[in-house]
């Protein structure tokens, strides 16, 4: 009798590693995208094992020490894990191939009914005439002409209610496409969205297409927001909150009213209410997005300096002291309730 018991162990391939990680932080391939300047395509192909439609490996390596690098782990196995698939499916390829040419290699005739050399000859001149004119009109109309950009919505001028809007649009596949000079992802079709906060007033959005020669098409609109300014709110709160204090009483809150705001500079923020995405996008500088949470609130951001926080109408400064980007710096409401008309705890 064996007195050993086989155990199936599963190991997950690369593609499925890096789903894992990115669902454990629950970050879509946009966000990482942003986060390591890495077209969300090739974060698609990496994850499904599409190796072979990815660029050199020196380039893939690269991707993968990028996203090593903004996720906080160690890159050595994602790259050996990558080189040993890679071998694989390049193992497999090249044995397929090597089939392929055996069933092939027997010889065979080509009838030359109603086909002359003459004719082939002609065509292959005519081909290659039409691609080389084709490719070379191409090109030069890409490096002369400037980028294409359309901006569906909003509309110039157009005004709106509330301290959110989503700019939308198209522009080339291969190019790139910044709102207020910051990066926004752009699929394979060249389309874009992106939530951006508003000021009270008057706003200016700056939306930015690039090709690949480095030519520019730029856009400007106006976009009008009526909504209550949100200093005049916290500074009557402030006021209640220190006659409060004044006279000895702690109020004990049964909600985060959360707002996180641009300081001097455009920044991407992500904000979750108890668990639920509500915001991602680019706040221009001076502006606020406020939330409201019963439980817990967490707030990512791009430039953690930039980044301002008020919480239940108090001040609590920067999301972080540097500019580096930060990730889920969660407000819970038992520590804001403690934790009240001081400045909070923001390391993670």
């Amino acid at each position: 009798m064996n007195g050993f018991t086989r155990k199936k162990v599963m190991s997950l391939t690369l593609g499925e590693r890096l789903g894992q990680i990115r669902a454990e932080r629950r970050m879509s391939l946009g966000e990482v995208s942003r986060g390591t300047r890495i077209q969300a395509k090739y974060l698609q192909y990496l994850e499904n094992g599409e190796y072979d439609k990815l660029p050199a490996q020196v380039y893939v390596k690269g991707f993968l020490r990028s996203y090593a690098n903004f996720m906080g782990i160690n890159e050595n196995p994602l790259i050996k894990s990558y080189e040993r698939e890679r071998g694989i499916q390049n193992n497999i390829k090249r044995e397929r191939e090597n089939n392929g040419s055996e069933k092939d290699g027997k010889p065979f005739s080509i009838s030359t009914f109603a086909i002359t050399p003459k004719i082939i000859t002609l065509a292959v001149i005519i081909i290659l005439v039409s691609g080389a004119f084709f490719y070379l009109y191409k090109e030069l109309d890409s490096f002369i002409s400037t980028p294409r950009l359309i901006v569906s919505s909003p509309l110039d001028n157009e005004t709106v209610e509330g301290s959110q809007i989503y700019i939308a649009g198209k522009s080339e596949k291969d190019g790139r496409v910044f709102i207020n000079e910051q990066p926004v992802v752009v699929n394979d079709e060249g389309e874009f969205k992106e939530g951006i906060g508003l000021q009270n007033g008057l706003n200016i959005v700056t939306i930015r297409a690039v090709n690949r020669f480095d030519k520019e098409t730029i856009k400007t609109l106006s976009i009008y927001s009526n909504y209550d300014n949100p200093d005049i709110i916290i500074q009557d709160e402030r006021g209640e909150n220190s006659k409060q204090e004044a006279n000895g009483e702690v109020k004990i809150y049964d909600k985060i009213d959360l707002e996180v705001g641009s300081k001097d500079e455009s920044v991407w923020v992500s904000i979750e209410s108890d668990g639920k995405l509500v915001f991602t996008g680019v706040l221009q500088p001076g502006s606020w997005h406020k939330i409201t949470a019963n439980k817990e609130a967490v707030v990512s951001s791009g430039k953690g300096s930039e980044t301002l926080i008020k919480i239940n109408g108090q001040d609590k400064g920067a999301l972080s002291q540097d500019a580096s980007p930060i990730k889920d710096v969660v407000f819970n409401l038992d520590v804001v309730n403690n934790e009240q008309g001081g400045e909070l705890d923001l390391e993670q």
